[in-house]
């Protein structure tokens, strides 16, 4: 059953802060394979303009995922999650996350569309800082696949 056109524009609360550590941006980093000292190393950021070290730049994706899950799990829209896929992911910075910063996340349906009787969602995530400063867009378009038949 195709989910309901009028869920476009919904948008949901604001997520608490999510409190961005050093350590937990130095994990991801290492994580993801990437060596940048910008996202090690305080002086190495600090050389290039920045007042800590910055995140990768799929970082944010944890929290913006996370915030996501309030659409997923709103019983109104009826989305079946055993059957979702995460299709693609995009981000549009204003600046790059920092260690030190606060943000929340909040997230918006901004497209349902119906093909092959899969349902794609695409959730936009505002994620804002805690000066209330746009800080990045991530785009999350999700999957959910056709049941199958008999």
């Amino acid at each position: 059953m195709a989910l309901d056109q009028s869920f476009v524009g919904r948008s949901y609360p604001p997520t608490d802060p999510y409190e961005v550590g050093r350590e937990k941006i130095r994990e991801f980093a290492e994580a993801v394979g990437d060596p940048n000292p910008v996202y090690t190393d305080p002086e190495a950021a600090k050389a290039l303009g920045y007042a800590d070290v910055i995140a990768p730049p799929t970082f944010v994706f944890a929290i913006t995922f996370k915030a996501a899950g309030q659409v997923v799990q709103d019983p109104q829209l009826g989305l079946d999650y055993s059957r979702v896929v995460h299709g693609d992911q995009k981000f549009a910075y204003t600046r790059p996350v920092r260690a030190g910063d606060r943000l929340t996340v909040t997230s918006t349906i901004e497209s349902i569309k119906s093909l092959a009787g899969n349902d794609v969602l695409d959730v936009r995530g505002e994620v804002h800082d805690e000066a209330g400063e746009h800080v990045v867009t991530a785009i999350t378009k999700l999957v959910a696949r056709a049941a199958e038949e008999g």
